[in-house]
């Protein structure tokens, strides 16, 4: 019933024909430079555009975790050309559809009957698909309309074969104690996301943690859900990438990303639990000028210690306090030794001052132009260099924390949104005032 490779030897003969093409494409690039044949910056950007899209077809017809692995890069943009970037961010909302026979078959296997018998209406074709699943419009016979979420065959099988090659190619690169502890992490997040019953009361607890007018998240319907097939209430809107094309007025920018920002600030409680997928394809503005959360797959509880510490960056950056920062890098397993008696953490040091400074700018004034080119330009200087430094660095918590506040970045970025910071950081400060008189409670 599968159309994808599915087994350790299959899957690894597509990742190594993929990295064979793309390298030999460069070798040849690098060869003719040698040779005095330089090739002007349109050739090159043509070169990473093909190489790109060989890259995307392959990920495509692997799908699960080689498709997370691209969306990651759409939103990193720190360790390929920026043309990958440009590619793989169709892996965020513009990936081939399985077929409509099989859809049928995973419906009839799933929920005990095909889904012409089970709906009262239900769409073949897939309004939307992504790294582990896809998604088709149904009403079902009470009239309520209703987007299902099918995943694809085999992709939680594969995730330990994919892991594994994905790790041997890490050590090459960086090494590292940590290594081991950032597979785990992704690992479990993965096996998690591939679990649509608890995505499913993912999305239950969060329309009861964060209700909020200007939020709206889908409403989850057990009784035609199971762990591969999610059904929910259908929520119209239209994704960043549809947005943008009708060219929109700056303030309908600029609402767009202030509820982004807004939202993920609103995770910042005693809860210690955020919305870890953060890129386009999960929020959509409604019709009604709300911000509509898709996908509750990907949910990041954080330990309190390292959520607490993490947050306690933005005002020791704030306030330029020397003396607080290093605890804190200490804390979050940012350095390894003194800077003092070490020029690798003397390095290392001054990149997590430069890269919290970056973080820290928009909420140094009331409001922040995340259109501003010289930024943007930055954030990718110093990605770039983080990737460059080939150490793992950080707590393993830190794997979707960065995905996160990056991602959410990048898309205020994309919007070119003009935003109200300012009460976002008392936010974080108000938190962190409640949080240390409860610890002086509880001493």
């Amino acid at each position: 019933m599968s159309e994808f490779p599915s087994s350790k030897f299959q899957r690894g003969k597509v990742f190594a024909k993929s990295g064979l093409k793309i390298g030999v494409n460069y070798a040849k690039l690098r060869l003719q430079e040698k040779l005095g044949k330089k090739k002007s910056k349109e050739e090159i950007s043509a070169l990473h555009i093909r190489n790109a899209e060989e890259l995307f077809k392959d990920f495509t017809r692997l799908r699960g975790t080689a498709l997370k692995m691209a969306q990651a890069i759409s939103v990193d943009r720190s360790i390929f050309p920026d043309e990958f970037a440009d590619v793989l961010a169709r892996s965020q909302y513009q990936v081939p559809p399985i077929s409509a026979t099989m859809v049928r078959q995973i419906i009839k296997q799933e929920l005990g009957d095909f889904p012409e018998k089970i709906f009262a209406h239900f769409e073949p074709n897939a309004m939307a698909a992504a790294s582990l699943g896809q998604v088709h419009r149904a009403t079902l016979k009470d009239g309520r309309k209703v987007a299902i979420k099918v995943q694809y065959p085999n992709v939680r099988e594969t995730i330990e074969s994919d892991l594994a090659m994905g790790k041997i190619l890490f050590r090459r690169m960086a090494g590292g104690k940590k290594v081991d502890q950032y597979f785990e992490e992704v690992r479990s997040k993965l096996m998690e996301e591939t679990d649509y019953e608890m995505e499913g009361q993912n999305l239950d607890n969060y329309s009861n943690y964060y209700a909020h007018p200007d939020f709206v998240t889908p409403e989850w319907i057990p009784s035609y859900s199971t762990k591969r097939i999610l059904t929910m209430s259908y929520l119209e809107g239209e994704h960043a990438h549809e947005f943008l094309k009708r060219n929109p007025d700056q303030e309908s920018r600029n609402r767009y990303g202030q509820l982004l920002w807004d939202f993920f600030h609103s995770q910042v409680n005693d809860r210690h639990t955020v919305h870890a997928d953060t890129h386009p394809g999960n929020f959509v503005l409604t019709p009604d000028g709300k911000l509509g959360i898709l996908d509750f797959g990907c949910i990041k509880e954080c330990p309190p210690d390292f959520f607490d510490s993490f947050l306690s960056l933005m005002p020791a950056h704030h306030d330029e306090d020397v003396q607080a920062l290093l605890p804190i890098y200490y804390d979050l397993e940012l350095l390894f030794d003194d800077p003092a008696k070490s020029k690798e953490e003397e390095k290392f040091y001054r990149f997590c001052r430069d890269f919290g400074e970056l973080m820290i700018h928009p909420y140094r004034s009331k409001n922040f132009n995340f259109g501003d080119s010289d930024y943007d330009s930055r954030m990718t200087e110093l990605l770039k260099e983080a990737a460059a430094d080939g150490k793992p660095r950080g707590s393993r918590h830190f794997v979707y924390i960065a995905r996160v506040v990056i991602g959410l970045y990048r898309m205020l970025i994309s919007l070119n949104a003009s935003i109200e910071t300012e009460s976002a950081y008392h936010t974080i400060t108000n938190y962190l005032d409640k949080s240390v008189d409860a610890e002086r409670i509880a001493v």
